[in-house]
C-alpha cells in the first residue's frame, strides 16, 4: 500500500494500504465528494482537450496524490471513491508496468471469461500497452462513458488479480513470500473490480455521488 503521499506519490508493494490523516472525517468525506465532483464538471464542462491533456499529464508524471488522499478514505461506492480506484490502478501501470504487464498476460491465458476483452488488451500484453489502455481509462472517466471506463478498469484488476493468483501457484514452493504478497494484491484488485462494478451500475442509475 502507499507508504505515503508526499509528491510524487509511489506506491510500494502495499499500495493498496490506506493512509490516515489528521482531518475531522465527515469534513475528509465532503471534501473528497467535492473535489471529484468539481474536477469532473471542470473537464467534462468545457470538454477542452488541453485541460484533458493537462489531467493525464499530471497523472502520468506525479499521480493526483493531494486530492488521491482525501478520495483514499470515501466510501467505495461513490463519485470520489470510484475516481480513487481508478488511480490506484493507474499508479500500478506506470510505476509498475513490467510487473503488470505480466501478470495481466498470465491472468488472460488463464481467465475463460470476456473481461480481456471488456479491458481491451492486445496479446500479448506489453507495458505500453497497458499505459495506453490506462490512458484510455483516463479519458473516458473525463471525457467519454464515465461508466464504460470503470467497467474496463474493473475489467483489467479481474485479469490482473488472475494474474496474481498465477504467479502465487508458482511461487509458493520457492518463494513463499513472494507467492503471499501474490495472493494479497489478488484479493486487492479483486474488491477494486467489484467496487467499480457498483460504481459503473450506480453512475448508469445517475445515483453515484
Amino acid at each position: 500500500m502507499a507508504d505515503d503521499f508526499h509528491r510524487p506519490t509511489r506506491f510500494s508493494n502495499d499500495w493498496f494500504e490506506r493512509v490516515e490523516g489528521d482531518v475531522d472525517p465527515v469534513l475528509r468525506l465532503q471534501l473528497a465528494a467535492d473535489t471529484a465532483q468539481a474536477l469532473l464538471s471542470r473537464v467534462r464542462g468545457g470538454a477542452d482537450p488541453e485541460v484533458v491533456e493537462r489531467i493525464l499529464e499530471l497523472a502520468r508524471e506525479d499521480g493526483i496524490d493531494t486530492v488521491a488522499e482525501l478520495w483514499s478514505h470515501a466510501r467505495p461506492h461513490s463519485l470520489p471513491g470510484a475516481l480513487w480506484r481508478v488511480n490506484l490502478l493507474h499508479a500500478l501501470v506506470t510505476q509498475r508496468s513490467a510487473e503488470a504487464a505480466v501478470l495481466y498476460q498470465q491472468g488472460a491465458d488463464a481467465l475463460q471469461t470476456a473481461a480481456p476483452v471488456v479491458a481491451g488488451v492486445p496479446a500479448p500484453a506489453s507495458p505500453e500497452e497497458l499505459r495506453s489502455l490506462s490512458e484510455t481509462i483516463l479519458r473516458g472517466v473525463f471525457t467519454g462513458d464515465f461508466a464504460l471506463a470503470l467497467d474496463r478498469a474493473a475489467a483489467f484488476a479481474v485479469v490482473t488479480a488472475a494474474g496474481a493468483v498465477e504467479s502465487a501457484h508458482v511461487d509458493e514452493p520457492t518463494n513463499p513470500e513472494r507467492a503471499r504478497e501474490r495472493t494479497r494484491l489478488a484479493a486487492a484488485l479483486t474488491d477494486v473490480a467489484d467496487d467499480l462494478r457498483v460504481c459503473a451500475r450506480l453512475w448508469r442509475d445517475d445515483s453515484l455521488a
